[in-house]
Protein backbone atom coordinates (compact mmCIF):
# COMPACT_ATOMS: atom_id res chain seq x y z
CA UNK A 1 0.00 0.00 0.00
CA UNK A 2 1.36 3.39 -0.72
CA UNK A 3 -0.45 6.21 0.22
CA UNK A 4 0.15 9.55 -1.63
CA UNK A 5 -0.99 12.42 0.32
CA UNK A 6 -0.89 16.66 0.39
CA UNK A 7 -0.22 17.00 3.72
CA UNK A 8 1.86 15.26 6.42
CA UNK A 9 -0.54 13.14 9.07
CA UNK A 10 1.10 11.68 12.03
CA UNK A 11 -2.03 9.56 12.50
CA UNK A 12 -1.99 8.18 9.14
CA UNK A 13 1.50 7.28 9.34
CA UNK A 14 1.90 5.39 12.26
CA UNK A 15 -1.42 3.21 11.40
CA UNK A 16 0.76 2.63 8.30
CA UNK A 17 3.92 1.64 9.62
CA UNK A 18 2.01 -0.30 12.42
CA UNK A 19 -0.56 -2.50 10.39
CA UNK A 20 2.27 -5.33 10.21
CA UNK A 21 1.58 -5.88 7.07
CA UNK A 22 4.78 -4.41 5.15
CA UNK A 23 5.05 -3.40 1.96
CA UNK A 24 4.04 0.09 2.72
CA UNK A 25 4.99 3.69 1.59
CA UNK A 26 3.93 7.24 2.73
CA UNK A 27 4.82 9.71 0.12
CA UNK A 28 3.76 13.40 -0.46
CA UNK A 29 1.82 14.68 -3.69
CA UNK A 30 4.50 16.98 -4.54
CA UNK A 31 6.99 13.77 -5.00
CA UNK A 32 4.99 12.71 -7.75
CA UNK A 33 6.47 15.26 -10.03
CA UNK A 34 9.53 13.26 -9.86
CA UNK A 35 8.59 10.05 -12.22
CA UNK A 36 12.13 8.53 -11.54
CA UNK A 37 11.47 8.60 -8.33
CA UNK A 38 8.09 7.67 -7.91
CA UNK A 39 8.63 4.77 -9.89
CA UNK A 40 11.56 3.66 -7.39
CA UNK A 41 9.65 4.16 -4.75
CA UNK A 42 6.84 2.13 -6.41
CA UNK A 43 9.05 -0.44 -6.99
CA UNK A 44 10.28 -0.96 -3.32
CA UNK A 45 6.70 -0.78 -1.82
CA UNK A 46 6.19 -3.66 -4.72
CA UNK A 47 8.81 -6.10 -3.65
CA UNK A 48 7.95 -5.75 0.03
CA UNK A 49 10.10 -3.05 0.71
CA UNK A 50 8.79 0.55 3.18
CA UNK A 51 9.40 3.86 1.76
CA UNK A 52 8.81 6.88 3.44
CA UNK A 53 8.82 10.71 2.21
CA UNK A 54 11.80 12.36 3.91
CA UNK A 55 9.42 15.31 4.76
CA UNK A 56 7.06 13.05 6.69
CA UNK A 57 10.35 11.66 8.69
CA UNK A 58 10.96 14.59 9.29
CA UNK A 59 8.02 16.00 10.73
CA UNK A 60 7.11 12.91 12.24
CA UNK A 61 10.45 13.15 14.38
CA UNK A 62 9.80 16.61 15.52
CA UNK A 63 7.86 14.65 18.75
CA UNK A 64 8.94 14.88 21.99
CA UNK A 65 10.69 12.28 23.14
CA UNK A 66 8.86 9.79 24.85
CA UNK A 67 11.17 6.67 24.47
CA UNK A 68 14.32 6.77 26.82
CA UNK A 69 16.24 3.80 24.89
CA UNK A 70 15.92 6.09 21.32
CA UNK A 71 17.51 8.94 23.60
CA UNK A 72 20.03 6.46 24.17
CA UNK A 73 21.19 6.25 20.86
CA UNK A 74 24.54 8.19 19.44
CA UNK A 75 24.48 11.37 16.87
CA UNK A 76 25.31 8.80 14.42
CA UNK A 77 22.91 6.04 15.09
CA UNK A 78 20.20 8.65 15.03
CA UNK A 79 21.18 9.48 11.66
CA UNK A 80 21.42 5.97 10.50
CA UNK A 81 18.17 5.34 11.85
CA UNK A 82 16.67 8.65 9.97
CA UNK A 83 17.73 7.34 6.81
CA UNK A 84 16.22 3.62 7.63
CA UNK A 85 13.03 5.51 8.22
CA UNK A 86 13.34 7.13 4.65
CA UNK A 87 13.78 3.55 3.19
CA UNK A 88 17.33 3.70 2.51
CA UNK A 89 19.08 0.07 2.34
CA UNK A 90 23.03 0.05 3.75
CA UNK A 91 24.13 1.15 0.51
CA UNK A 92 21.94 3.54 0.60
CA UNK A 93 23.07 4.83 3.70
CA UNK A 94 26.49 4.81 3.60
CA UNK A 95 26.11 6.76 0.62
CA UNK A 96 24.27 9.36 2.23
CA UNK A 97 26.43 9.48 5.05
CA UNK A 98 29.82 9.26 2.95
CA UNK A 99 30.42 5.93 5.70
CA UNK A 100 31.27 2.15 4.90
CA UNK A 101 28.52 -0.07 4.65
CA UNK A 102 30.40 -1.93 7.41
CA UNK A 103 30.02 0.86 9.54
CA UNK A 104 26.15 1.10 8.41
CA UNK A 105 25.93 -2.32 9.46
CA UNK A 106 27.41 -1.83 13.05
CA UNK A 107 25.36 0.98 13.76
CA UNK A 108 22.18 -0.41 12.65
CA UNK A 109 23.53 -3.87 14.81
CA UNK A 110 24.35 -0.78 17.90
CA UNK A 111 20.76 0.60 17.27
CA UNK A 112 19.04 -2.63 17.37
CA UNK A 113 20.76 -3.45 20.77
CA UNK A 114 19.96 -0.19 22.70
CA UNK A 115 16.73 -0.39 21.55
CA UNK A 116 15.88 -3.93 22.75
CA UNK A 117 15.07 -5.93 19.23
CA UNK A 118 16.63 -9.43 19.50
CA UNK A 119 16.45 -11.23 16.04
CA UNK A 120 12.96 -13.33 15.91
CA UNK A 121 12.06 -14.67 12.21
CA UNK A 122 8.37 -13.28 13.22
CA UNK A 123 9.81 -9.78 13.74
CA UNK A 124 11.24 -7.07 10.96
CA UNK A 125 14.01 -5.37 13.55
CA UNK A 126 14.07 -2.48 10.86
CA UNK A 127 10.66 -2.05 10.63
CA UNK A 128 10.39 -2.04 14.61
CA UNK A 129 13.43 0.64 14.88
CA UNK A 130 11.71 3.09 12.12
CA UNK A 131 8.26 2.52 14.71
CA UNK A 132 10.27 3.54 17.69
CA UNK A 133 12.01 6.44 16.03
CA UNK A 134 8.94 7.54 15.17
CA UNK A 135 7.23 7.29 18.53
CA UNK A 136 10.02 9.42 19.52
Amino acid sequence: MLLLSQYVEPLYAHELLTSGSGAVGYMLKDRVSNGGEFMSTIKRVAEGGTAMDPEVVSQLLIRKDRDHRVGSLSAREREVLECLAGGRSNAGIAEALFITEKAVAKHISNIFTKLGLLPDDSDNRRVLAVLAYLEH
